[in-house]
């Protein structure tokens, strides 16, 4: 049987797994590990541990860690968590869904609101006042049916203008949403390459004390095997 179709159970949980999904208690980060060893006092230093395992005693650990630090955690917070537990991807599109969910009457406010912020808007309808302002100055084509100064383009700029504002006040709160949701998504997306760099330092901080312990019994024993063989030599 290979190593990788070797099973192995959790000193914890109990679950089953292949062999090299486990690693060794005494082989956690110091934060994961005093949580677990909080839980189980009694771990052997060389006990197997799943990754459920390891991915919920780092998410105690975490959580402590942000609440010693800002208090009560926010729902931004524990979404962070879970996207550290779970080892799901956080970073998404914003406003993606909330595009996709748009009613008819939303649809409609964005695109008339694009379209009164743009140049050809205004181009053309400076070329329509100027036409209709010239055709009843000079009687031309249709006659005079609006004549000066002109009351029924006033009615008409102002009907346009009580309607326009609030269509675009309507898209720029959308908008906003948008960016709310981009700052949310940059916040999550921040707080997690935080997290996972302090708990790479503190890996990386146990990997090399757990190294110096090694080599400091290395130069022990060799220490010792020297006085041994000058001791034999003496003699």
């Amino acid at each position: 049987m290979t190593t990788h179709s070797a099973r192995g159970t959790c000193a914890l949980c109990g679950s089953t797994h292949p062999l090299p999904a486990f690693v060794p208690a005494s082989s956690l980060a110091g934060g994961t590990r005093s949580r677990m060893l909080a839980d189980w006092p009694d771990l052997a230093p060389d006990a197997p541990v799943c990754p459920a395992c390891r991915a919920r005693y780092r998410r105690q650990h975490l959580e402590a860690l942000l609440e010693a630090e800002r208090g009560e955690l926010t729902r931004l917070d524990h979404a962070v968590l879970d996207s550290l537990e779970s080892g799901r991807m956080l970073t998404q599109e914003p406003g993606a869904e909330a595009d996709e969910a748009r009613s008819f009457g939303e649809r409609a406010a964005d695109r008339l609101a694009r379209l009164g912020g743009s140049w050809g808007f205004l181009i053309g309808f400076g070329l329509v006042l100027a036409l209709w302002m010239a055709v009843n100055v000079t009687g031309l084509v249709v006659g005079i049916f609006d004549p000066y100064p002109f009351i029924l383009l006033n009615l008409m700029l102002s009907t346009l203008a009580a309607i326009q504002a609030p269509i675009i006040m309507m898209s720029q709160r959308r908008q906003e949403e948008k960016d709310r949701l981009r700052s949310e998504n940059d916040y999550r997306v921040n707080l997690k390459a935080e997290l996972e760099i302090r708990h790479l330092h503190e890996t990386l901080e146990h990997h090399l004390a757990r190294q110096w312990e090694r080599l400091e019994a290395i130069q022990r024993l060799q220490i010792e095997l020297l006085e041994e063989a000058a001791g034999g030599a003496e003699r």
